[in-house]
């Protein structure tokens, strides 16, 4: 266990009362702060948590946190997840691991999102990181035709569309929704509001990786220490 992601989501669960509805995220450090969060449910902790992912339940059930379907919230009170990139906005590259429509389902019905990261993943500017679109599997090519453009007009810097293939190789990766991921390679993303504005414009796209405007809080793991920042969203 990589002791930055440990303290950041240590650092997390300082935002955690009891009685709290959470939104649990997807990924290495996210299971982190799960398990975690586990160790203070068996203390006395009362909370229940919605999963992002069928991977995020497993775990949430194996380390004894309470969950509750998402169609039975009536609110969400703190979303904790991880990120791919952020940038000093706190916008967020997420997706990595082919959650990103749920998370972002759950991230964007918070009354906030905390991010748990360590140092690697903060950039000045976003767009290393392949960005992740979720698409329909109906008209595929055509949707990453329309994805390849909107990523040229806005100023990425190449725009390479794959799509991202399963654990064994043998076809396109599916997600928990049944749709496919196409892996965006942009090198730098310059306005990440104009280009997710105009991904959500296409069709054939479920949702992207593109975060922006939902974390207020960015936990920063560092090997002796986590570094709390916060960025007001009024």
């Amino acid at each position: 266990m990589s002791q930055a992601k440990e303290n950041a989501a240590l650092a997390a669960l300082d935002f955690v009362e009891d009685g709290m509805t959470l939104g649990l995220g997807s990924g290495s450090t996210a299971e982190i702060f799960i398990e975690k969060l586990g160790e203070k449910v068996a203390g006395g902790l009362k909370v229940q948590g919605v999963p992002t992912s069928s991977g995020t339940a497993a775990c949430a059930k194996e380390n004894g946190v309470p969950l509750i379907d998402v169609d039975r919230v009536s609110k969400i009170h703190l979303t904790i997840d991880g990120a791919d990139e952020v940038d000093p906005l706190f916008t967020l590259i997420k997706g990595g691991g082919a959650c990103l429509l749920r998370e972002k389902i759950i991230a964007n019905a918070s009354d906030r999102m905390v991010v748990i990261a360590d140092a690697s993943k903060m950039v000045e500017q976003l767009g290393a990181f392949p960005l992740p679109v979720e698409i329909d599997p109906f008209g595929m090519a055509l949707t990453a035709d329309q994805i390849y453009q909107v990523l040229q007009d806005t100023g990425c810097k190449d725009g390479q569309t794959i799509l991202r293939q399963n654990a064994e190789g043998t076809g396109p990766l599916i997600t928990d929704g049944g749709h496919y991921i196409v892996d965006c390679k942009c090198g730098v993303i310059p306005n990440p509001g104009e280009t997710a504005h105009f991904l959500e414009k296409i069709p054939g796209v479920m949702e992207h990786g593109l975060f922006v405007d939902l974390a207020s809080v960015v936990i920063v793991g560092e090997e002796d220490h986590a570094r709390v920042m916060e960025l007001s969203r009024e």
